[in-house]
């Protein structure tokens, strides 16, 4: 026990002290959101990381899809790696960063506003992503409850009210440069600790090896040796949960706003492997760690207790050491998350809402003065709110949070995506095919919850197969979203903004670099 609480006093401690370290960074808006557009290589990538992956993923996700692939469920984690990590920063990294730029948008819903010319696209955007990204936030602290009750013999919302408390003042003073800060010192914990909690846990059974031939023995309705087999004993819903945990953080605005904050060509190539690396590590370790969850534990104990109890169950035999790693990992991973969608969220309320409808003429240094009080008041309040619901949700199981924590991935990204994809790369993207993927991701998804909540019902093979489950509608909002944009662009090309041309002369621009990074054409 003093090693535990040992270890945690020394996390906590450093985390506040870079909160204070980076105060200087944090004085104006553009600080305080993007660190001044400055951000090195390892830290952008770090921050990417140990946004995209949270305690969700560690004891949630990994529990779930581990027990219902078995080792398959690695391909999750390398889905991920390859599509939400590499070909993010490779498709979308240079090109976010040269036209937020040109176009001094500082968030998501006010590139929307700023690319297509419309001030009601930004604050539709804001509101679509203050609702969505709360449930998502708030389930973060779910992650936590078992391993700490595990662990320490504390009650839930203790957890809860430390994490939000020590999140809140390091992202209040720090800004952006802070939370970069942290998540790379998070990113180094959750790569350390992911490793050695493998090992640990298949040393129970033997090593790799012997662990491999006990889950072969697992008896499953689909096949022999259905845990064990190169793609699970649901290859198709394997794939559903791959492209919407992967292709679905492109977009994601806490995801995307990592990148407009890279300083340089260099950080871009340097950040894309590194991201690519730690997403292999962190997610593919968590989920390939999943996928011998039905060694530790029964159907009966799943059914009885949720997926949720998968993971903790694995560990719950390790070594005290072991078992602080593990608590310091995932409050690491549950942090560095909730700093990230707090920042989004209080970032968005402020410049893109409240923004839009004030209409005092003030001098720019009192308007600096103000964004930065609401910037940092939203901070708070986001985190009071989530807490709030997470501990409501795991004292009274209020199935309606539960249900719609499972929809604002899905909501946010399908909504998003297409119009931001296509408003980067396609100058002919239109205005009405902006609000035909707002209004069609949000429609879909909120149907989904009234599905899953036993409101309504659907009937037919195909309805049946898209709301099955929020995953499943979450990609047909997704896939729908990246045929209805252009689609509905070509059909409606008067709605196309008129200063299109002028924001991609900003990829025309030319300019000088050093030999070191790119030859010249007589050499």
């Amino acid at each position: 026990m003093a090693i535990k609480i040992l270890l945690l006093l020394v996390f906590f401690c450093i985390f506040i002290g870079v909160g204070i370290y980076c105060r200087k960074s944090s004085s104006d808006v553009n600080g305080f959101v993007l660190g001044g557009r400055s951000v090195g290589p390892w830290l952008t990538a770090f921050a990417y990381g140990t946004s995209y992956f949270s305690a969700v993923i560690f004891v949630g996700y990994a529990g779930q899809f581990g027990w219902s692939f078995g080792v398959a469920s690695t391909w999750i984690g390398l889905g991920n790696a390859m599509i939400g990590s590499l070909l993010a920063w490779v498709i979308l990294g240079r090109r976010t960063r040269v036209m937020t730029q040109h176009l001094g948008s500082k968030t998501m819903p006010d590139f929307f506003g700023q690319r297509y010319g419309s001030d009601g696209f930004k604050v539709a955007a804001s509101i679509i992503t203050f609702l969505f990204l709360i449930p998502y936030t708030a389930s973060l602290f779910n992650g936590l409850s078992r391993l700490f009750r595990m662990a320490f013999n504390v009650d839930y919302s203790v957890c809860v009210i430390v994490m939000a408390v020590l999140t809140a003042i390091y992202v209040i003073v720090g800004g952006y440069m802070a939370t970069a800060v942290n998540d790379f010192i998070q990113g180094i914990i959750m790569l350390v600790g992911i490793v050695a909690v493998i090992l640990a846990v298949l040393a129970k059974n033997g090593g790799f090896m012997q662990s491999l031939v006990a889950m072969s023995k697992i008896e499953s309705d689909v096949m022999e040796g259905a845990y064990v087999s190169f793609f699970g004993p649901q290859p198709f819903y394997l794939l559903i949960v791959v492209l919407l945990t992967s292709l679905g953080t492109w977009g994601l605005p806490q995801m995307v706003g990592k990148f407009y904050a890279i300083n340089n060509e260099r950080s871009i190539k340097i950040g894309t492997f590194i991201s690519t690396f730690f997403a292999i590590v962190v997610a593919g370790g968590c989920y390939f760690l999943g996928g011998f969850g039905r060694l530790f534990t029964t159907e009966d104990a799943v059914k009885a207790e949720g997926f949720d109890s998968v993971v903790p169950t694995m560990l719950s035999g390790l070594s005290d050491i072991l078992i602080a790693i593990v608590l310091i990992l995932v409050l690491s991973a549950s942090m560095s998350t909730l700093s990230s969608l707090v920042l989004t969220s209080s970032s968005t309320l402020t410049l893109d809402f409240l923004g839009q409808f004030s209409k005092a003429k003030r001098s720019k240094e009192e308007q600096e003065k103000k964004n930065m009080f609401y910037l940092r008041l939203f901070v708070a309040v986001f985190i009071v709110i989530s807490a709030v619901i997470a501990i409501v949700q795991a004292k009274s199981k209020v199935t309606f949070i539960a249900q719609l924590m499972g929809i604002s991935w899905g909501a946010l990204s399908g909504a998003f995506l297409a119009p931001f994809f296509y408003g980067l790369y396609w100058k002919k993207t239109s205005k009405a095919a902006v609000a035909t993927s707002f209004i069609f991701g949000i429609t879909v998804m909120i149907c989904q919850l009234c599905i899953s909540l036993g409101w309504i019902t659907v009937s037919g093979p195909v309805l049946s197969l898209i709301f099955k489950n929020s995953l499943y509608s979450g990609v047909f909002c997704m896939l729908a979203g990246l045929v209805l944009v252009p689609v509905v662009s070509v059909l409606t090309p008067k709605t196309v903004p008129l200063a299109t041309d002028q924001m991609f002369n900003c990829f025309e621009r030319q300019v000088s670099v050093h030999a070191r990074t790119s030859l010249s054409d007589d050499q």
